[in-house]
């Protein structure tokens, strides 16, 4: 990354991960000026590897990043190491990025990528092992801990899903109910049918050795031994610096956590902003931001094109008077 940049952008993009990178490089290939703006603080960095993308299997999150970064420079997008603090303006005037040292930037068009926070249950143990044996995605994560003695932790009803999810994976899950989940006979029912165990009471830790999970402690002191750990966290986009934009997050209506809204091409409610990645979509894997990221990138593009279209029809039509 560098520190320096231009006054003005065709596009800044926010956010430097698979979206945002996918979308500078688009439009660094349409040969726009494009400003790619990180923080330096990706969702993933916890995570030994990014799973399910074809080619980059495996690859150690930091090194995914490096790689797009070399490509779009390639195209001569500018990239910049800093946090933005707000954005501001409108498609006529053109938008204003201010970042925290003070500096501030002038787009034509934003394409915001900054992802998502993952806001867990405050239950001692479970931080520290978040992004390694303590996990949500069973297609993110889920082969590494094929076979292993499993605990779902409950925070709601997605629970049972994610119990039957990881029980693809392992004939050893155990569902902790952890006074967040009352079952229905239904659900009861299909659980002891695939021979998920289930524990009622609420828990008070998740408990390690070292470097590695041990298992979980209930309330009443009883220790439920387990080598990982699933939790579903609340899923809430990074978008407190969009307040003067008039974009705010809303609730997702899967009830998962909050998003900026936005069509299948990443179109907002502001003329002239875009959005792609988990900013907007809670459950994309690194793969589907990255190709949401360069749909949004083409549109923007086209979006550009149709503007340059009007002015040039404009100006022919003045000259000709």
């Amino acid at each position: 990354m560098t520190d320096d940049m231009n006054n003005e952008y065709d596009v800044v993009v926010v956010g430097g991960g698979a979206a945002g990178l996918s979308g500078g490089l688009m439009l660094g290939r349409s040969r726009r000026s494009v400003l790619v703006i990180d923080s330096g603080a990706p969702r993933n960095a916890p995570a030994a590897g990014v799973h399910g993308y074809l080619t980059r299997e495996g690859t150690p999150p930091a090194e995914l990043l490096e790689i797009g970064r070399d490509e779009v420079r390639r195209y001569g997008v500018d990239l910049v190491d800093a946090e933005v603090v707000s954005v501001s303006g409108a498609v006529d005037a053109g938008f204003v990025v201010a970042v925290a040292d003070g500096r501030t930037v002038k787009a034509r068009r934003l394409l915001l990528t900054t992802g998502l926070i993952d806001e867990l249950p405050d239950i001692p143990g479970l931080r520290e092992r978040w992004g390694k044996d303590l996990l949500h995605c069973p297609y993110c994560h889920g082969w590494e801990v094929r076979d292993q003695a499993i605990g779902v932790l409950a925070r709601n009803a997605w629970a049972v899903h994610q119990a039957q999810m990881f029980r693809q994976l392992s004939e050893d899950v155990t569902l902790f109910l952890n006074d967040a989940l009352t079952l229905s006979d239904e659900d009861a029912v299909s659980l002891a049918a695939r021979g998920i165990r289930v524990v009622e009471g609420a828990v008070a830790a998740v408990e390690s050795s070292g470097d590695k999970l041990t298992g979980v402690r209930l309330a009443d002191g009883t220790f439920v031994e387990r080598e990982a750990v699933t939790v579903m966290p609340r899923f809430v986009a990074r978008a407190g610096f969009l307040a003067d934009l008039g974009l705010e997050s809303q609730e997702h209506p899967m009830g998962v956590g909050e998003h900026i809204p936005a069509d299948e091409n990443g179109v907002t409610t502001v003329p002239g902003v875009w959005v792609a990645g988990n900013i907007t979509n809670l459950m994309a894997q690194v793969s589907g931001a990255a190709a949401a990221g360069a749909l949004a990138g083409a549109q923007i593009n086209a979006d550009l094109i149709a503007e340059e279209i009007r002015s040039a029809v404009a100006a022919t039509a003045a000259a000709t008077v």
